[in-house]
């Protein structure tokens, strides 16, 4: 079967520097994929490269059986991929049904725009009562579930989530893996980025250990619980 998304030999940087040394992975259709690895391994490069942010130096990006090496960021929107940044970036100065909006604006239909605001305020119903309410005075997990909210304004087909986890307590950080979950269990493929390795392989389908630029270890997520390269890339060896 062909791959949602498909990396071939991917090598990319900044500057004089390569930070992706040939990186190849696949991201299969309904299923969650995860990327992990230790601060500084390459995941947000990789990240940055699959939305045509960093350029690619060499290799090949497909989604679906489009070739997608050098799109415009704006142009892989389009096409059905959203990104959900690390660091729960909103627009402070926006209401929280301006941010949602945000996440659409691609979309010119009214219509769609109603039906994927009535989506986000059923998997998170507490933004539906602070519709009002500007993002910057929410908290740190409100602000996350405002992200996420906003990342599927556009009606992707595959969500890429950069470090979901990063910053929040263990009990958002549960909430927010439970959401990926069900977003999943609606037939959106995710691609999920994170160093956070047990929580992440127990809603993994299959998934990929990235270490100095180089994909070290892949497999389903039984094979890399107990796998000694994934362990050496968080712990060397």
């Amino acid at each position: 079967m062909t791959p949602l998304l498909k990396i071939e030999n991917t090598v990319s940087g900044y500057d004089e520097a390569d930070v992706l040394a040939g990186v190849s992975l696949d991201v299969a259709e309904r299923e969650i994929t995860c990327l992990l690895g230790a601060n500084g391994a390459g995941k947000t490069t990789l990240i940055r490269t699959l939305l045509g942010l960093n350029p690619i130096r060499s290799g090949k990006v497909f989604f679906k059986t489009t070739e997608i090496t050098g799109w415009p960021t704006h142009e892989i929107v389009r096409l059905g991929i959203t990104c959900v940044p690390e660091g729960r970036r909103v627009f402070p100065a926006m209401t929280v049904l301006e941010n949602l909006r945000m996440g659409g604006y691609l979309n010119e239909s009214k219509s769609d725009i109603s039906e994927r605001l009535d989506y986000a305020f059923t998997i998170f119903p507490k933004l539906k009562e602070r519709v009002g309410q500007l993002a910057g005075t929410m908290s740190g997990g409100e602000q996350a579930m405002l992200t996420i909210a906003r990342g599927l304004m556009g009606n992707p087909e595959l969500i890429i989530f950069d470090e979901p986890s990063l910053g929040l307590s263990p009990l958002f950080v549960k909430e927010n893996f439970r959401v990926i979950q069900e977003i999943n269990g609606q037939g959106i493929s995710v691609l999920l980025v994170e160093q956070n390795v047990r929580q992440t392989l127990a809603i993994s389908h299959v998934g990929h250990v990235l270490a100095q630029g180089k994909i070290i270890t892949s497999g389903n997520t039984e094979t890399l619980r107990e796998s000694d390269a994934l362990k050496a890339a968080y712990f060397g060896g």
